[in-house]
This record gives C-alpha cells, structure tokens and sequence, in this order.
C-alpha cells in the first residue's frame, strides 16, 4: 500500500472524529502525518542455539530485525547493552535470543527478568512460556507468587521473572536461600527502564549495585541488557542506572504503518466558570468519550489513554452513554482498563480487544508498557502523559501491526498541555528528554547502604560504586546513629533485623500511612508520609480504584487513615502555609538585574484547612485544620529580579508572598488586563526583551505567583516528572535573597534531579513559559496558562499580563548577558 493510500485512513478516522462540529469550533490545532517505515530484516545470528531459532520462527518470527540482531549479539559478546528503540519493534527478541541460547547450552545458567510492574513481567513470562523451550525453567517471583511455589522457583527455575520490590525485600534480603541461583546468574534484562526515574529510579539504581554485589560474592558478573523506549542518551542513562558501561543500540529496523497525529484544544465552555470567574475548557476526559464513541461507530479498534482510574472510568462510561442513543449494541463494545481488576479481567479485556468484540477501551498507564495489544486503528490521549516517552509509547500501540492509524491528543486544561497544541514541533520534532536520577541522593542513598551492608559487609573498594565521597559521608552518619559499625575491613551491620521492610523504594522511605476503609477494616492503599495531609487530611476525598471515601480521621503517630465510602457530589482542595529557605547555594549565574541560582532549600508546610467545591468550579464552604508543620530538605532552581527590572524601585516588604503553597499573599485589587475572550498577544503583555517590567508594586504578587505556576507546568517538557512531583515559591521579597525571587523546587527530599535540569535548561524552560501562556485565549488567567490545581492560595493573587511582563524581563536579560546554560531556545 503506497503511503498516500495508508494516511488516507488516519485522515478518514479523523473526519468522523470530528463531524459535526462547526467550523467556528474546531478544536484541532496542527495535524501532521507520519511516513510508514519498511522492516531492516537481516539472518538469525550463526550463535543462536537451533532450538531456540526454531522456537521463535514458529511463533511467527521469520527473521530478526537488524537491531534485534545487533542489541543479541552484543549481549553475548558479554557486552552489556542498551536497546532504545519504539513501541512494537521487538525488543523482547533482544534479549530472549542471548539468554534462551545460554539456557539451552548450559542447563546451569541462570537469568533475572526486572519489570517495573507485575503485569508486564507476567505478559513476558507467557511470552517465553509459549515457546516452550525444554531447558528453560521460567517462573515468576512477585508478591503473587503462592508461597509453596517460591520454594521450588528457588531451587529449580533458571530464569526468574520479577520487579526491583521483589528483588529488594524477597531475593537480596535472603540472597543466602538463593545461592545456587546466584553462582551461575548469567544476565539480567531490565525492561522498560526508561520508568525507572526520579526517586524510583534513584532507588533501582541503588538495587542494581546490591545485586551486582551479592552475585560477584557468589563468583557470577552477569551482562546487564536493558530495554527502553526511545530516550535521549540511552548509553549514559542506562549506565547510570545499571553502574556498567552499556553499548547502545538506537537504529529501529521494525516496520512501521503510516500515523496521522492531530493535536487537539477542547473548546471553552461559556456557561462555566472556575476558580476566580476564570473561564474553563470541556474537559478531556469527555472530549476523549466523544472521540472514541464516534471511532467505535466508524468500526475502528481505540484506545484512549486517561491519566487516572477514575478517569478511564468515566471515559469509558461517556462513550458507552453516547453509544447506547446510537445502537444499543455498540455499547457493549467499549470498557474500561485499568490497574486494580483482577487478573483474569484483565486477560478478558485484552483478549476480547485483540479478537475485535471490544472496539474500544479507556485505560490508564497500564496498556502503555508490554502488553501486547496489537492492531489498533486509533490511540486518543486524554492529556499530556508526562514525558515524550511515554507520548510515543502510548502512540506507537496505533498501527501495531503495520498499518495507517490515527493517534489524538486532547489537552487537558493545563499550561503544558496548551504550549504543546499551539507548537506542534515540540511533541513532533523534538527528541524525547533524558530520563533524570540521581543515586547519591542521601535520603535514597542511606536506606540503600543500610540494605547493602544488612546483605554482606561493605568494604573499602566497594564505595566507589555507590558514590564515592556523597557515600562515604552517609557512611558516617549511619555510624554515628549506630545503625552500622566501622571496622578496619570495613562497614558491618549491627542487628539482627534485616532493614528492608523499613525502605520503600518506590518514594523516600519512612513509614507509609495506611488508609484504612473503618468499617470493614480493609486497607486501600497507602500515602507517602510527606504528603498525608495534603492527601487524606480530615474531610479529603481520597479516590481508590475508581470508588470515592472520605477520610474521617488521620493519625499521623499511628501512620493511620480512616475512611468511608462516599460518593459526594465536591472535590477537596487543600490550603496551606508554605515557606522556603535557602541552606545552601551551589551555583549562581548573574545577568545585569537578574539571577539564577541552583542549591539546597527547606520547605515548611502546613495545611491549615480545605475548600468543598462543586466541579462546576463552586465554593460550598471553607473548613479549618489543625495540623502539624511539615519540612521537606530538598533541591530548588530560582530566579531573582532586582527592583529596578521590576519597575519598583521603592522594593516590597516580606508581607507582599504569593506562591502555590498557600504562603502569604498580597490582598491588593489586580488590575484588569486582556481584552474580550481574544488571544492576547505580545505586544499586550507588557515588557520588550531587556527593559523593566514596569509594574506597579500592588501588581507585582500577582505577576510572580503567575510566573511561578506556569513555569511548574512547564518544567516537565524538559525534565522528566510531572507537575505533581514538583512545586513552587513566589514572593515579592525573600529575607534571604533581598529581592523579588521565583522558587521551583524538587517534591523530594533531597531532590530527585528535576530542579537540576531546570537550571541546565532555564531559557529554553522560561521561554515556553511565556509562550504557554501568550498562547491561551483567556483574557485574565484560567487553568490552561497561570491557575494550577494544587494552589494552597486558591490562585490567588494572580496577574497574567504581569507574569508575561515578568517573563520578558527574565529572559531579555538573560539573552543580553548571555546565558551560560549552553541551551538555545525552543
């Protein structure tokens, strides 16, 4: 089929996506179409075992790809190695190749099998299962492995199949009960490692250098094969996370079907209002149901991905409503996926999706990694997922098989969701960012040697792997707190706990809080201890797998939150006192009026009470807290501006704060800016490059708090987080600065890396700052540019016209100077 031909069905697809809205409302900003690729097939390689080979060409796989072929043969070589290429191109062969063939040729063999989720790691067992290679013993061991099978996992599977909290609390804390295991560990395939990032990553990291060591204890040194999507600088990242150096392996030979990629703004809705009177957006939850009810009828295979459980559910509830006034039949045709059905539902599902009775599901995450869906005509993004790796990810399950297909984004009402549909070339044309860990972060670093030495003494030679100097320094407060011993040979442990269970790796550690369901006395989930009062403070509406309770009671002593089932008709919005200080700057670039600084801050908090509010955007009534103070030790990027740039040269006292965390405000009237509900435009927006914002002081809150939310929003276009993982300062005078300062800090303690690449990338991140909300239509200010849902202020004071002024006056002088940060614009 010539790529014309092939196009032509994503552009179909899209017509009937968007019939029927009129032309004065079409909500698609820029599509583009993306060429088919043909497949780069070369012979298996002469070392792969027979067996092996035949196994996989009867399992359909006629030939290797030339990356497949490529990322096998350095893995036996004994090279470790990383393969960093798009969704459906293979990469399981990559690694089932190498290890299958050692297996078979030595029955003594072992290998690990690392996912970062249960369901992905029991797709790819199924996977080698299926080709039923007699030599090869594949077994799961994850926390839903039956306690009489782990024993026989343990003596008799040659490849383990299992994740990095397995591995920490299961496999390293009793490495003794495995030894026969580890003498002969030939590989370890760590899969989509592209997830592990932030704190988590930092963690696995950390978990990787454990293992490494208990297996060379054992006399094993396994090649490490690491699969990930496409991610910018594969080698260096998968080298950070594994510590060995790995050879990448980044030419895609698969093919690949002819994609049409639409961006899409849903339309402002004229009889709602939000917070402050701001205007909102349909949101794109229900903008997704309507695209995928109208796919389903057009007889295309979908999927629409939702950022929450609760939201895959109400998705897929609209479509089948929609559906149901069509033909009642094709409302049996769509469902919901997510995490939290049990396992056979979630094998239905995907089986009922791949045979073509389910046209369409709404789905968190949980079909983005592994899973093999394949044949889809079309994949709607219910917002921006994070990363441009997760962007592709999710993408590339349209046309999985080869063929032309239609990928949707929808914006959700977000800044960051905004700049990507009014510039189309920074999903489109940039490359994906680099995944962002930082293993000496001392509070992962600590609970990690604590494992480490738990598992067998650290030594002198050995700290070089785990940091060097950032190790030797936790080393001795682990001393001092008498958790470790320090002898001549080395670092010991000195209880007879093991320390594992007290270390959670997917966060920072510390004892998590329960929530709790009363009644029943079921335990939901749990909440990192550092965000429980924002999370389940008495009144919240905490949200479980689709089902609303509402917290009664929080302990936080006890590490307890009670609940009850309720399905209230408001949401909770939690306000706060937030202060920052600076403990330590590490580096500082000066532009005229203007600096930029990176370093170490303390963030207080304390939520002081919470709004009940209707989705209409509709204030119930206001319920004061008593809650303890929170600190948070952690990393921050900040900008400041001197008085004279500000235009107010009189300065401002310490009361004018404005900020996300509900820290002081100033209470001064905002003056109107924009006009109508047209697009405001540069030239409305105040300063030119290099000159004074000239505001008035009474507007300059107002001007920052704005900067500040629209820059939190924007900071995951170039580091890889989400806004949740971030948060932000703004005040008119810092005691510490002396100045005007924006704070945008890690939600981390001690930082996961996020502040770090915003510092390295400050123009590029400011300048599509000012563009996200220069691109918004409001005229004052709505979620889209300047508002944020997590504001502890109620996104109050808030100027827009003031933050562009800002801004302009930012980066007009940081061009002037010259910025050091060696970034060019976007």
């Amino acid at each position: 089929m010539d790529g014309t031909a092939e196009s032509g069905k994503g552009r179909r697809l899209l017509d009937r996506a968007t019939a029927g809205i009129p032309a004065s409302l079409y909500p698609v900003t820029h599509v583009a179409e993306l060429p088919a690729r043909a497949a780069d097939s070369v012979d298996w390689p002469e070392w792969a075992a027979a067996e092996v080979v035949e196994a996989l060409k009867a399992g359909g796989v006629d030939a290797p790809w030339r990356h497949q072929a490529e990322a096998a043969s350095l893995a036996r070589e004994g090279k470790h190695v990383v393969i960093s290429t798009g969704t459906a191109s293979g990469k399981s062969l990559a690694y089932q190749l190498p290890v299958l063939s050692a297996l078979v040729e030595d029955e003594r063999a072992s290998a690990l099998y690392l996912s970062p989720t249960k369901a992905l790691g029991a797709d790819q067992l199924r996977s080698v299962s299926s080709l039923d290679i007699k030599k090869a013993r594949a077994a799961s061991f994850d926390g839903d492995t039956p306690l009489e099978e782990r024993d026989w996992v343990r003596a008799h599977a040659n490849w383990v199949f299992t994740n990095p909290d397995m591995l920490h609390r299961g496999i390293l804390s009793s490495h003794a009960r495995w030894s026969r295991f580890f003498r002969r560990l030939s590989f370890v395939v760590v899969d989509e490692c592209h997830s592990y990032r932030g704190v988590f990553g930092s963690h696995v990291a950390l978990l990787l250098r454990r293992l490494r060591r208990v297996a060379a204890y054992y006399g094993a040194s396994p090649v490490f094969v690491l699969a990930s999507a496409t991610t910018a600088d594969p080698a260096a990242f998968a080298s950070k996370l594994s510590g060995q150096e790995c050879v990448p392996v980044t030419e895609d030979g698969s093919p690949r079907g002819a994609r049409t990629v639409a961006l899409w703004e849903p339309p402002l809705l004229s009889e709602l209002s939000g917070e402050n009177g701001a205007p909102v957006r349909r949101s794109a939850g229900a903008e997704a149901s309507r695209i995928l009810a109208e796919l389903v009828i057009e007889g295309a295979r979908s999927l629409a991905f939702v950022r929450s459980r609760r939201g895959a559910e109400l998705t897929a509830l609209g479509a089948r409503r929609i559906l149901s006034e069509v033909d009642g039949a094709l409302a049996e045709s769509v469902a919901a996926y997510r995490s939290g059905y049990l396992p056979e539902e979630r094998r239905a599902l995907e089986a009922a999706l791949l045979s073509g009775r389910l046209l369409g599901v709404a789905t968190t995450n949980a079909l983005e990694l592994g899973v093999d869906i394949a044949g889809l005509d079309a994949v709607v993004l219910a917002g921006y997922p994070g990363t441009l790796a997760s962007f592709w990810q999710q993408a590339g399950r349209a046309g999985r098989a080869g063929d032309a297909a239609l990928v949707v984004f929808v914006a959700r009402d977000d800044p960051l969701d905004t700049y990507l549909v009014h510039h189309p070339a920074a999903i489109l044309d940039r490359p994906v960012e680099a995944a962002v860990l930082d293993p000496s972060n001392p509070y992962v670093l600590g609970p990690q040697l604590a494992c480490a030495i738990a598992e067998l003494p650290l030594t002198e030679p050995e700290v070089a792997a785990f940091g060097g100097e950032a190790a030797r320094g936790v080393l001795a407060d682990l001393v001092k707190e008498k958790i470790i011993r320090r002898r001549t040979s080395g670092w010991y442990w000195t209880s007879r706990d093991r320390p594992h269970a007290e270390v959670g790796i997917r966060g920072s550690g510390g004892e998590q809080i329960a929530v709790v369901e009363a009644d029943s006395g079921r335990m939901l989930g749990t909440v990192d201890p550092g965000s429980a009062c924002y999370a389940v403070h008495p009144g919240a509406v905490y949200l479980h797998q689709g089902s609303s309770y509402v917290v009664d009671e929080l302990d936080l002593e006890t590490g307890l939150a009670l609940v009850h089932a309720e399905d209230p008709d408001w949401t909770t919005s939690p306000r706060e006192i937030v202060d920052i200080s600076v403990l330590r700057t590490e580096e500082t670039q000066v532009h005229g009026g203007i600096t930029v600084n990176l370093g170490e801050v303390s963030v207080s908090s304390q939520v002081v009470g919470y709004l009940r509010r209707r989705p209409s955007g509709e204030v119930l009534d206001q319920t004061p807290l008593d809650l303890p103070e929170q600190s948070l030790h952690t990393r921050a990027v900040w900008y400041t501006i001197s008085a004279e740039l500000l235009g107010s040269s009189d300065g401002l006292s310490s009361d004018g704060m404005a900020g996300t965390g509900g820290h002081r405000a100033g209470t001064e009237a905002l003056e109107p800016v924009g006009t109508g509900g047209s697009r405001v435009g540069t030239e409305d927006l105040g300063g030119a490059p290099g000159t004074s914002a000239e505001l008035d002081p009474a507007r300059v809150p107002g001007a920052l708090h704005a900067a500040e939310h629209a820059a939190i929003g924007l900071l995951p276009l170039f580091a890889t987080c989400d806004r949740w993982d971030i948060g932000g300062v703004s005040t008119a005078w810092h005691e510490d600065t002396g100045e005007a300062t924006v704070f945008v800090h890690d939600g981390h303690p001690g930082g996961a890396g996020f502040a770090d690449r915003g510092f390295a990338a400050i123009v590029p991140w400011l300048a599509a700052t000012r563009e996200a909300i220069v691109s918004c239509e409001c005229p004052a200010g709505c979620p889209s540019c300047v508002q944020s849902p997590k504001c502890g202020n109620g996104n109050d004071p808030l100027d827009k016209a003031g933050a562009v002024a800002v801004l302009d006056t930012v980066l007009g002088a940081l061009r002037q100077h010259g910025s050091r940060s060696g970034h060019s614009e976007l």
